[in-house]
């Protein structure tokens, strides 16, 4: 999980820097076919078959796991690297939501004090990190990749579940790339969504750049699963929070971002209240 989340955060990179060059369209496609492609090639080299007997599974996670994808890879394109990062990373927060609504209004397990507060805390944490964005006429972005940390945690219940299932690594990371290379294709017809530079004047880093965001993507994407599959995942939820630290150091480094006072202090309070959720939820 630890090299996972230096990997996403190279991921991260890679799509600030093609983003410059390429639409969302383009990125996604990208990221899930050179996923696709890598997967295949280890899947015949360790002799794991591709072939599924829970292809709705794998559905239900490409579906919610590439939305999530798309929406933060555009938010990542807008935002301070380790602002885009932090509000993905609330999936954490999203699933104790997910769990409070559950019992609420669908009969479920009643929900202990805590989890609520590290909900209302997770929550106060976004409105700090949010607080730049808002200044900066970037609220819609800041929106955005707050949704995608809500598909993302829905991504990450079925990622469990087909681990649950038996399902290997790598063929729930092939399936996910194949979904992503798919709708990544798909968005292309949405209005607006074509590269930013006519594709003959894209210079060859940005391509360089493109391949990057898949293959750094589909190396963490393949160590995250494993982590989830076979850890603990109160000790990966927790791990996982080292990424806003990668962002931050990488954004600082390689792009001049600097965070004010009141951002760090609500990556804290996301962080905190993602690793108490998590704690709460698991002992639930």
């Amino acid at each position: 999980m630890v090299l996972a989340t230096v990997l996403f955060a190279c991921m991260g990179v890679c799509v600030k820097l093609a983003s410059a060059h390429f639409g969302t369209a383009a990125v996604v496609s990208a990221r899930g076919l050179v996923g696709a492609v890598l997967m295949a090639a280890i899947a015949g080299q360790t002799g794991t078959a591709l072939r599924t007997t829970v292809p709705r599974l794998h559905l239900q996670r490409g579906l919610s796991g590439v939305v999530a994808l798309s929406l933060w890879f555009h938010a990542i394109g807008q935002l301070p690297l380790a602002t885009a990062v932090t509000l993905n990373y609330m999936s954490s927060v999203w699933m104790a939501v997910f769990l409070l609504m559950r019992a609420a209004f669908g009969g479920g397990q009643r929900v202990k004090p805590g989890l609520v507060w590290a909900i209302a805390i997770g929550f106060l944490g976004v409105a700090l990190v949010l607080h730049p964005t808002l200044a900066r006429d970037q609220v819609l972005a800041g929106l955005v990749g707050l949704g995608s940390g809500v598909l993302a945690a829905m991504a990450y219940v079925q990622v469990t579940a087909l681990g649950r299932a038996g399902e290997p690594e790598v063929r729930v990371v092939f399936w996910f790339s194949v979904t992503g290379t798919l709708m990544g294709a798909l968005i292309w017809l949405l209005p607006e969504q074509g590269n930013r530079t006519p594709l003959a004047q894209i210079p060859l880093s940005a391509w360089a750049q493109l391949l990057g965001v898949g293959a750094f993507a589909t190396l963490a994407q393949l160590l995250m699963t494993r982590a989830y599959a076979r850890g603990s995942m109160l000790v990966n939820a927790s791990l996982q929070y080292l990424g806003i630290v990668h962002a931050a150091l990488l954004g600082a480094l390689l792009f001049g971002e600097s965070l004010g006072l009141d951002s760090l202090l609500g990556m804290a309070l996301i962080v905190a209240a993602g690793m108490a959720a998590t704690r709460w939820r698991t002992a639930q």
